[in-house]
């Protein structure tokens, strides 16, 4: 009767309490790292949470980045500013414009992007180069994995 009484409690013990997953705890915060290690002032933050959007609907994921210390985009070639991206490996991807603040000097680089559905696991978010005429997305500036995201 005690193995039965153990068995069941062990049972209900796994379906109470299932396995951790791979995805995040949400809000979180990462710091995203310069590709180059030689631009050792370059740096950035993406936040990561749900958000709830008018009119009301089930909650989409947000991601925003600041970026600060970033080159001049022209200074690699073509490109003429900077853009948020976030994508999942051979499934799906996102990219978002950031803005740069008005200093003269080494402006701050901001933007967001609120609609989100997929979940959040094994999530790559870059700082990217980009050509706002043609459209065409440059290499990272800045990388991180969302696996680091606290």
């Amino acid at each position: 009767m005690k193995q039965f009484v153990l068995v069941i409690c062990l049972i209900a013990i796994f379906f109470v309490y299932p396995s951790q997953t791979n995805a995040i705890s949400m809000p979180c915060c990462l710091t995203l790292e310069p590709v180059d290690k030689s631009l050792t002032n370059a740096k950035g933050v993406a936040l990561i949470y749900k958000v709830q959007l008018n009119p009301p609907s089930f909650a989409r994921t947000n991601v925003s980045i600041l970026a600060v210390h970033l080159p001049e985009p022209s200074s690699y070639g073509a490109y003429d500013s900077y853009e948020g991206f976030a994508f999942i490996p051979d499934e799906i991807s996102w990219r978002f414009k950031l803005y740069p603040t008005p200093e003269e000097i080494s402006p701050t680089w901001a933007g967001r992007f609120d609609l989100i559905t997929a979940e959040m696991k094994n999530v790559k978010v870059q700082v990217r180069l980009s050509n706002s005429k043609t459209e065409k997305l440059g290499p990272s500036i800045l990388t991180n994995n969302i696996k680091y995201c606290k």
